[in-house]
Parts: structure tokens; C-alpha cells; sequence
């Protein structure tokens, strides 16, 4: 059996296919739903939801390459060299702080990389409108001429009182909340982050309230590792002219190798020192990098200074919170699969795009296994047209409406086609006549 019916966009449409498909193995037993898996983030996940990455994850196999790369030649050629013409049991002990280093600055940039930065989770739906925030907001489809709907959105900001000084909130119309203080949302990972720093491609994850400290510590011992590079290359050249009678230049010559980890780790220890020295000013002042360049520009006080040492054990000592995410979590109710695919985001719906893209939907099997919708799951659907039928009937008209009887015939089958494609998307089968009787409403 075939239909052809209209979805709101592509996007949506496979994201809803998706969800109806894992319902169905959730039907049969064959697999086993967690919340990372209907994840409407960004992210990546990894060991079943257990590490979550940015997008651009791929870059921290540059970043590790950067760091190994040139301890291996240290290793080999720099540390070789100085236990031969120094003295052996040095040479060893160099090569093992080196090498203890460079463990250290993988297992924080991983842990920065891999952990969860402070994202808040998303509402299923906006809040509710309040008595004197609610604004009236134009919801117009571009597709149908004559529909229209005035739907109330929450305001875009609220004030609130910190340390004596008034700091907005804004509301977000992706994640449908109210950002907390100091809350940001990353266009990167489409997420709302606490204490939102910055979105860093060379760990592939934005720096938040989770994993900042590991961020700190990364970029630090970094500097200290380039730094440690950086000295004993030098000494070893030192020696060169020594035991060679040279000058400098002749003994870049004898160890090319040296010559280009000085030239490499200088230029690291100039980047990442300088990112050092910037975090440390911003810990100091409690100050993450979007409030500074904000600030600034805003000319405003900042809020969050409590002095410089209380600051450092705030931001650098303090215990790190527990993560707002249960990714691991089971879905147990298939409700919240529908729900996840019903709930029309505005960063991946647009309005605009209703009855323009068309597919062919293929229902195959007996009767029996396209009726596994609960009929509460039912009513939630039909509770979905009713409400898109007040909004229907309570739209505004706009001028120069052609409001012939061809143009609401013809809106009023696309209609009918959009309710026939809600019903055989999630499998239900009931008789042309309700269809058509549902349809009616609308016009």
C-alpha cells in the first residue's frame, strides 16, 4: 500500500521515520532505547552514550598528533643523544619526565574532549506564558496563502538580580528554556552550555561548567611541556659546541632536529603560553571569554568577581557538578519516542516549509501490526489536530487574500492530505470516512 502525503520538511520526515522505526524494534524486543540515542544535539557519542564529543571531534587526533609527534623526536634523537654525551641516568630521567608529560596533557585534553560541559537539557515544550510576558508572535506558513496563526511566545528576556547588578536572561527558541545565568547556546553543538567559555576545535568541545578546570589544566601543562622541550634542546646544542669546538650555528647543523624543535616548541609555548596567561586573568576575575569580550563591549561591571583567591578556589578547586544528563537512561514509555519526534523544533522545523516536499510512504504486514499505537498515544495525536485546527480557524487574514471557493478547496485537500500522512507515518488504521470527518475541521 502506497500514499502520497506531505511532510514538513525533509529533516523532519526522516527524524520522525527514525523514531517510528525504533519504536517498532522497541514493539519486538530487538533493541533497547537510551536517551543518547534520540539525542537532538549535535553530538557525538561514543561507548553507548558514556563519552560525548563535540562535531568536530575528529580534530583532537591533530591535537594528539601535534603533542606525540614531537616528544617521539625528542625522545629518539635529543634524549639518545644527551645520555650518550652527558651522562646515561640523566638522559633516562629526561626522557621519562618528558614522556610522563606528554601522558598527562593526552589524558586531560581527553577528559576535556570526552566529558559532558555543563549542557542543560532541553524542554519538550515552551513554557507557559505568564500574565504580563506573553507576546503575541506571527506564525505564517509561506506555502498555503491565507493560513495564518498568532501563537503566544515567551519574552525574549528576563532581569534578574545578581550581587546588586540586574543581568538578563534570554530566552532560547531552540532548547525552549530560559538560559540560567551565564548560560550560552553553542551554534557548534546546537546546545545550551553553563558557564559557556567558548567552542574549542582543537579538543572538538565547548569549554563550560564541567570541564573547564580540565581545560585549564590542559593548556597549562602544555606550555610547561613545550617549555621542557623547548630547554633541553637548547642544552643539548650547548654541549654540541662544547664537545665539537663550534660555533651555535654548527651545531644546528650537526643536530637539525634540535634546531626544529626549538623553532616548533617556541612557537607552541608562545600560543598556548599566551591562552595560559589570557584564562589565568579570566580565572582571577571569574570571567569566562564570551563575558569578557561582552563586557567590554557592553561596558558593564561584572557581576561574579568575588576577589582573586576566592575566585581561583571557585573555579579551580571547587567540586565539579554533577551532570543535568541521563544518557545512559532507558526509555521505558514509547510515549517519549512520539514525543521526541512529534515536537516540532523551530531550529530544525520551519513553518515555511509545510505541504511543499512529498514522499511515498510504504505500509506493508497484516492489520494487526499497524495497530500498536496506545490509544492514550492516539489521543495525544488527535489532541495535536484539534489544536492545529483552533489555530487554524483563529488565524489572521492578510490583505489582498484571494478567497475564492477554489483557493479554500484547494487548502482544504492539502489539509486532508497532511492528517492522512500523520496516520499512516505512525501506522494507524482506521476508516476514510474519520479521516475525511477530521479533515472537515479544519476547513
Amino acid at each position: 500500500m502506497q500514499g502520497k502525503l506531505y511532510s514538513t520538511s525533509t529533516r523532519f520526515r526522516n527524524h520522525v521515520s527514525e523514531s517510528n522505526r525504533r519504536m517498532v524494534m522497541m514493539e519486538h524486543g530487538n533493541s533497547l532505547i537510551r536517551n543518547y540515542q534520540l539525542w537532538r544535539g549535535n553530538n557525538v557519542f561514543w561507548l553507548g552514550g558514556r563519552l560525548i564529543f563535540g562535531p568536530d571531534y575528529r580534530s583532537i587526533l591533530l591535537t594528539i598528533s601535534l603533542i606525540t609527534v614531537p616528544v617521539i623526536l625528542f625522545a629518539v634523537f635529543i634524549c639518545k643523544r644527551l645520555s650518550a654525551e652527558v651522562d646515561l641516568y640523566l638522559g633516562h630521567l629526561i626522557l621519562s619526565i618528558a614522556v610522563i608529560l606528554c601522558i598527562y596533557v593526552i589524558t586531560l585534553l581527553i577528559l576535556t574532549s570526552s566529558r559532558d560541559p555543563g549542557i542543560v537539557p532541553r524542554n519538550q515544550h515552551p513554557p507557559e506564558p505568564e500574565d504580563d510576558g506573553g507576546v503575541l508572535s506571527p506564525w505564517t506558513t509561506g506555502s498555503q496563502p491565507g493560513i495564518a496563526a498568532v501563537i503566544p511566545a515567551p519574552p525574549p528576556t528576563k532581569d534578574i538580580m545578581i550581587n546588586g547588578i540586574i543581568v538578563k536572561v534570554k530566552y532560547c527558541n531552540t532548547c525552549m528554556l530560559y538560559r540560567p545565568p551565564r548560560c550560552s547556546h553553542c551554534s557548534i553543538c546546537n546546545n545550551c552550555v553553563e558557564r559557556f567559555d567558548h567552542h574549542c576545535p582543537w579538543v572538538g568541545q565547548c569549554i563550560g561548567k564541567r570541564n573547564y578546570r580540565f581545560f585549564f589544566m590542559f593548556v597549562s601543562s602544555t606550555t610547561l611541556l613545550c617549555l621542557y622541550v623547548f630547554t633541553f634542546c637548547w642544552v643539548n646544542l650547548v654541549k654540541l659546541t662544547g664537545a665539537r669546538n663550534c660555533t651555535i650555528w654548527r651545531a644546528f647543523l650537526h643536530s637539525p632536529i634540535s634546531a626544529l624543535l626549538i623553532v616548533y616548541t617556541f612557537i607552541g609555548a608562545w600560543f598556548v603560553g599566551g591562552l595560559t596567561t589570557f584564562h589565568l586573568y579570566l580565572v582571577c576575575t571569574n570571567q569566562t571569554t564570551y563575558e569578557n569580550f561582552r563586557y567590554r563591549y557592553d561596558g558593564k561591571s561584572n557581576p561574579y568577581n568575588k576577589g582573586c583567591m576566592r575566585n581561583l578556589i571557585e573555579v579551580l578547586f571547587s567540586r565539579t557538578p554533577k551532570s543535568k544528563l541521563n544518557l545512559r537512561g532507558k526509555i521505558q514509555d514509547e510515549s517519549v519516542i512520539f514525543a521526541s519526534s512529534l515536537s516540532l523544533d523551530t531550529s530544525t522545523v520551519d513553518s515555511a516549509e509545510v505541504a511543499k516536499t512529498s514522499f511515498d510512504l510504504e505500509i506493508a504486514g497484516p492489520a494487526d501490526k499497524r495497530t500498536g499505537v496506545m490509544s492514550e498515544e492516539f489521543d495525544d495525536i488527535h489532541a495535536q489536530i484539534e489544536n492545529l485546527g483552533k489555530l487554524e480557524r483563529c488565524g489572521t487574514q492578510p490583505r489582498h487574500l484571494d478567497t475564492s471557493w477554489e483557493v479554500r478547496a484547494k487548502n482544504g485537500w492539502e489539509m486532508k492530505d497532511d492528517i492522512e500522512a500523520l496516520a499512516l507515518e505512525f501506522g494507524m488504521e482506521y476508516g476514510y470516512s474519520d479521516r475525511g470527518r477530521t479533515s472537515r475541521e479544519f476547513l
